[in-house]
Order: C-alpha cells, then structure tokens, then sequence
C-alpha cells in the first residue's frame, strides 16, 4: 500500500517537470527591432478637411406672388399729400409767414401774449371781494396760479366752464392780484374771464386774458380808508 502512494507521487512530480520543460521550449521572446527609416522623415499629421459649410444644398424660400407690396411709403401724415418732403417744410414756413404779416394783438389772440399783461386798478370801500375765475374758450386744460400781493393763494387751478375762485379781504391801500399761465392747455393760449365783485354784488373788474405760459395778468383793487 505505501509502496502504490509512492508511485503515484512520483508520477505526479515527472509529469509537472515535463509540462514546464514543455512550456519553457514553445516560448519565445522576440526582440524589438529599430525602424530603418529616420523619425524626421515621417511625415507629420495633417488636420482633416473641415466641413463645406456652404448654403448651395439648402432650399432658398422663394417670396410668394401673392403677397401686395404697398404702392406708397408709409407716411406720419396720413391725411396730407406731399411731392416732396420740401411741401411739408413750406407749409411750416408758410405759418410762420403768416405771423410776420399780422399785428401784434392779432398774434397774441392767436398764440397768446408773451409779456405781462396789466387789466388795471380799481378803487373799493368793500370789506372783502369775491374773485372768480373760468375758461372762457374751449376747455382744454389750462392751469393757472393765483397770487395776492407776491403771495401764493393758490398753486394750480384747473380752469373750467364753470366759475370758481376765493373771497379775499381787502387790506386798506393796494390789493394786487396776479393770475400765472403754467401752461396752454392743449390747443393753446391760456384763456379766461374773470370778475372781481365787491360784497355788495357790485362788479369791480370783469376781463379776460391770452397767455403764454410763464406770463401773468394783474388786477388791483384799491381800497380806500
């Protein structure tokens, strides 16, 4: 029995000799050989050819006949024909012709009077009057400031159809009243009519004024002692 465990131990043995005799005989190792051309003679990379990135393959939209190309160019004053853009730059001119040939008080009633205008001074034993005020042409937006002796009274009054003011006490000598254009409204000048009435319901001033903005008219109501 020992001698048999024997025998096959050796056989084991014989056979892993000759299994790495075996494999040592079919390895083979080959050397690196050194290339015969020059590494400067390689030729270097060359990039590759970019993309064609022309637009000859893409379908070109093709504008339809159907569509209406306007006759005229658009225009910013629709309801005015004009040959030429110098027509428009005339008629402006032509106005302020127009403006040379009139009078002075004719360009105030139109456009409004440019310096202050003084609608005089009246003599009163009243103890207080009553000072109104209203748009007396189209309302259009005129605002005014009321002064009393340089004192603001009233900063802006929208001016109405309708009357509106303030009851102002008379101080004994002069009572000066300013009424300032802070604008034209929308068609321009600043118009009013305006009545100063004693407490008697006596009218001391009744008038009425054209105004560029900035300008003033003055009243004064004198009272005497």
């Amino acid at each position: 029995m020992k001698i048999n465990v024997l025998t096959y131990i050796l056989l084991c043995c014989s056979v892993s000799i000759y299994a790495q005799i075996d494999t040592e005989k079919k390895l083979k190792i080959v050397p690196a050989e050194e290339s015969k051309e020059d590494s400067a003679t390689i030729l270097p990379l060359t990039p590759s050819k970019p993309a064609d990135d022309s637009f000859s393959d893409l379908a070109i939209p093709k504008i339809s006949k159907s569509l209406e190309v306007p006759e005229k160019p658009f225009s910013m004053f629709p309801e005015e024909e004009f040959g030429n853009p110098g027509e428009l730059y005339q008629k402006r001119i032509s106005k302020n012709i127009d403006d040379l040939t009139l009078s002075k008080e004719e360009i105030e009633r139109r456009n409004g009077s440019t310096t202050d205008q003084y609608l005089g001074d009246f003599k009163s034993n009243a103890e207080f009057v009553n000072v109104i005020y209203r748009d007396h042409g189209y309302t259009d937006g005129d605002i005014i400031q009321v002064l009393v002796n340089d004192d603001i009274v009233h900063a802006r009054v929208y001016l109405t159809g309708g009357f509106k003011g303030f009851k102002l006490n008379l101080l004994k000598g002069f009572n000066k009243i300013d009424f300032l254009a802070l604008n034209q409204g929308e068609s321009g000048p600043n118009t009013a009519e305006f009545k100063v009435i004693d407490d008697q319901g006596h009218i001391v001033s009744h008038n009425q004024w054209n105004l560029a903005t900035g300008v003033k008219a003055t009243v004064i109501v004198v009272k005497e002692e």
